[in-house]
């Protein structure tokens, strides 16, 4: 049974997930089921959610990431969009990794009603492509100041297409300042794939 409310595919690096619920709807409205625990461990995701968030963008063009947790405090996101559409970006980080620094951007939407996982060891960001954006992401470990870090979203060696020109874009003062991947080097050997 909850195999047929939920469906995952495996992305382009193959710890991160895109899930879609299923819903259920007549004229009174729709009912879905967003989060199944046997749903993710049927996929080998044995996950327990801590801190739900809940974010809204008013602009069209709000960029917001590259985030991730240090160890001990690393986080794992189950993100989606409940209101307007983002462009979702998931970043490996994992040193040693055969991806290392290498991304995956899916459209989370309203009406595509899909969710990104991404696990602990990958920096996450995403950009609003309309006015009004909702964001909803559940996470496996609390917000640590003191854990908390980030890349520049702009990084060429990244080299992420965010769908939108520099100029569209809107950064808060923070992640304006966010370094390089090549300069956070040190503070990634933290998740080499031995260690995850």
């Amino acid at each position: 049974m909850a195999a047929r409310l939920m469906q995952f595919e495996r992305l382009k690096i193959p710890e991160l997930l895109l899930v879609s619920p299923k819903k259920h709807g007549d004229q009174r409205g729709f009912f879905s089921e967003t989060f199944r625990a046997d749903s993710f461990a049927a996929h080998g995701l044995e996950v327990a959610f801590v801190q739900d968030n809940h974010v809204y963008s008013a602009q069209k063009g709000v960029l917001r990431g590259l985030h991730f947790q240090l160890a001990p405090h690393a986080q794992g996101k189950l993100i989606r969009c409940e209101r307007g559409a983002i462009y979702d970006v998931g970043v490996d980080i994992r040193v040693g990794s055969l991806t290392y620094g290498c991304h995956v951007g899916v459209e989370l939407s309203a009406e595509n009603w899909r969710q990104l996982w991404v696990p602990p060891g990958f920096a996450h960001g995403y950009v609003t492509l309309e006015e009004n954006c909702e964001v909803i992401y559940k996470v496996t470990d609390y917000y640590t100041p003191e854990c908390d870090s980030g890349l520049a979203w702009d990084d060429p060696a990244l080299g992420i297409d965010w769908r939108l020109a520099h100029a569209d874009i809107t950064l808060s003062d923070k992640d304006r300042k966010h370094p390089g991947l090549a300069r956070c080097a040190s503070s990634l050997s933290l998740w080499s794939v031995g260690n995850l």
